[in-house]
Order: C-alpha cells, then sequence, then structure tokens
C-alpha cells in the first residue's frame, strides 16, 4: 500500500501536529518516535501486515527474524514505484500494482527468496521460508486491492482489483495492528502470548477490512437514494472512502454531459447536495486517438473530466476526489497537466500538491465528518 505523493503530505502534516502537540512534546522517547515514522510511514502498513504474517508463519521457529524478513517482504512489491525514474508518467501509472502485485510475482519469487535466506540464515528450511515469503508477498495486493488504486492481482489479464472499501491510509487499520505487534515484539517466541497478540492484531485489521465491505454499501444506499429522492438520471454511480477514515464517503455519478461529485457522512442530517462538472471531453477529440491519451483514459477508467486554463488543458481523475470539500470545488487530487509538441506527441505531467493543500483538506475532512 504504497502512498501517493499527496499522501505522503498528508502524513507530514499529522505528523508536524503530533510532534507540536503539549502530550507529544513532554514525552522524552518523542524525538525517537517521529523520526521513525518519518522513516517508515510511506509503507508502514504494509510493514506492520508484513511482519505480523512473518510472524504467523515462522514465529515460533527464528523469532524476532521473522517480523523482520515478513517487515521487508511486505514492502518489496511497491518498488514497482522506481518505474517512474525510467519512463513518461502514463506509462509508470499503468505500471504501478502491476506484476509485483500479482499472483504470478509471489509464487516466482518467493522460493527465489527463501533460497536466498536459507543460504545464510541458520534456519534451513527451504519450505518455511517459502511460506514466510509467499504469504507476505500475495497479502500485500490482497490489502491494495481495497483501495481505490485497486491491483492487477490476476496479471498478466488486464483486470484491477479495487474494492474501494478503504483508503491506502487508515489509521483505524493501522493503529491497533501496529499495537498488537509491538505487544507480540516485546515478548519472547516461546511465550504463548507472542502469538495470542499476533493473531489479535491479524483478526481486529482484518475484522475491519470486513465491516468497510458494509459500510460502504450503507453509503452507497444512501447516495442511491439521494439520487432517486432528486429525480437525477445516471449511468453508473461509483463510491469511495474519503482520505483517513470509513465514516466520511465520496461518490463519482456519471451522467450524460456531466459527473456530479457529492460526500456523504453517517453523521448528515441534510439531504446529499451533488456538484456538477462537465466532461468536456470534447477538447480532447483531436488527440483521443493518440496512445498515451487512450492510456490515461484507460487508467482512469473513464472517470476522467478536461478542463481548460489560459489555452492550457488538463486532465482529472475523478477516482481520487478534489483537494477541497468545498462546493464546486475545482482542484483535482490527481490532475495531469496536457502537452503537445509539434510533432503530434502527448505528455501528460501530474500537478505538485503542496502542504498548504493538504491542510486545508484535512481541515475540511474534519468538519465535513462531523456532518453537513
Amino acid at each position: 500500500m504504497i502512498v501517493h505523493g499527496f499522501e505522503l503530505i498528508l502524513l507530514r502534516i499529522i505528523i508536524v501536529h503530533l510532534a507540536t502537540s503539549p502530550f507529544v512534546k513532554d514525552c522524552p522517547s518523542a524525538p525517537i518516535f517521529i523520526s521513525y515514522f518519518r522513516a517508515f510511514m510511506d509503507s508502514l502498513t504494509q510493514i506492520i501486515l508484513g511482519a505480523a504474517v512473518g510472524e504467523a508463519v515462522l514465529g515460533k521457529k527464528v523469532g524476532n527474524k521473522a517480523m523482520l524478513y515478513g517487515a521487508i517482504a511486505g514492502t518489496i512489491p511497491d518498488l514497482d514505484v522506481l518505474a517512474r525514474q525510467f519512463t513518461d508518467t502514463t506509462r509508470a501509472l499503468e505500471m504501478h500494482r502491476g506484476f509485483t502485485h500479482s499472483i504470478v510475482f509471489s509464487l516466482v519469487f518467493a522460493p527465489v527468496f527463501a533460497w536466498l535466506v536459507s543460504r545464510y540464515e541458520k534456519y534451513k528450511d527451504f519450505k518455511g521460508w517459502t511460506w514466510l515469503f509467499f504469504l507476505t508477498f500475495v497479502t500485500h495486493p490482497m490489502l491494495d486491492a481495497h483501495t481505490t488504486w485497486g491491483t492487477q492481482f490476476f496479471w498478466p489479464f488486464d483486470l484491477r482489483l479495487a474494492f474501494k472499501t478503504i483508503f491506502v491510509i487508515d489509521p483505524l487499520y493501522t493503529v491497533p495492528f501496529l499495537v498488537c505487534l509491538i505487544l507480540a515484539l516485546r515478548l519472547k517466541r516461546s511465550n504463548p502470548k507472542r502469538q495470542f497478540y499476533n493473531k489479535l492484531g491479524l483478526w481486529i485489521s482484518s475484522s475491519y477490512l470486513a465491516l468497510t465491505f458494509l459500510l460502504k454499501w450503507i453509503a452507497f444506499t444512501q447516495f442511491e437514494k439521494a439520487l432517486q429522492d432528486q429525480n437525477i438520471s445516471y449511468t453508473q454511480l461509483d463510491t469511495r472512502p474519503a482520505p483517513l477514515n470509513t465514516i466520511l464517503w465520496s461518490a463519482n455519478v456519471d451522467t450524460e454531459d456531466a459527473y456530479l461529485l457529492a460526500n456523504y457522512s453517517f453523521f448528515d442530517t441534510k439531504p446529499i447536495s451533488f456538484d456538477s462538472y462537465p466532461k468536456n471531453h470534447y477538447l480532447i477529440e483531436n488527440i483521443r486517438d493518440n496512445e498515451r491519451v487512450q492510456r490515461m483514459i484507460h487508467i482512469s477508467k473513464g472517470w476522467y473530466t478536461i478542463n481548460q486554463q489560459d489555452d492550457q488543458l488538463y486532465f482529472n481523475d475523478l477516482r481520487f476526489g478534489l483537494l477541497s470539500l468545498s462546493p464546486n470545488a475545482q482542484d483535482f487530487v490527481f490532475k495531469y497537466r496536457i502537452d503537445l509538441d509539434n510533432a503530434g506527441n502527448v505528455e501528460f505531467t501530474e500537478e505538485p500538491k503542496t502542504e498548504r493543500d493538504a491542510k486545508k483538506l484535512l481541515g475540511d475532512l474534519w468538519t465535513r465528518i462531523k456532518g453537513n
């Protein structure tokens, strides 16, 4: 569950607020905690999951090394982000959560890493190490499949699993899991409570994942009812949780000439309000057949708008929402500048996000979660 640039900014702001709070400032170990969290925040959830799976497989045999190798293995699939350094934006987006997040990758590379580790570790059970790496590799994309971006779990087939039930960063999933893992880590491998705490963490996190499907269904029915009550005709309704929680949910609604965007909190007392965003697909009619344009449309699953600012075209991926929850906000989280050179080549460049954007979004989120 690698964190995209904007989610990373969100986390940094949370850390700054945490570091400056009276409780943390008075804690002697606060600087160590903040440094540790900064180092691992980009894939913390997968580190925790990998460590817990590693412990479940070989904790009784190799102790804390099972957690260590599990944590390392839990981050390996996210090395696909390095593709950004070697290829264009569209190709890198296509590759993200592709091969390295597939069952094929898990089957092929689990025995490879098991062989390498068994060559120098005292514990030589190749089968045991293979199971550790396979299960840590395969649970990584299984967790990512619950996010909006999803995974190509069945690569090379062009089928992306995206249940859209949890945001890439969700404290309710990560924090209890981390607490249980730390409790297990402090105990000797022969202590039965060690396995108990580890299994408890896995059970709580898995139960929360299951609960998110129910929460998504409740939110979906609320959006569906609102559309019906307001006599809005539509062809598709797509829902996802807002950042950092599963209380506030967002919806994209496909209509003939526009997309409708809306938010719903379980604490809402007023009707759901839908904001309209014209598709403006005609603005790229002259380059629609371009290979990179087609790839971007495919990546966005058709959920995109085009807008023009000072003769500059922008491609907005609607699947991840806006940088603000204010009515009729215009800046999308994933917004790409479209450049066309004299030779007809098309380039997409992601518009940068700032900490100011993230701070505003965090404030908007907190206000909106409490109800409309």
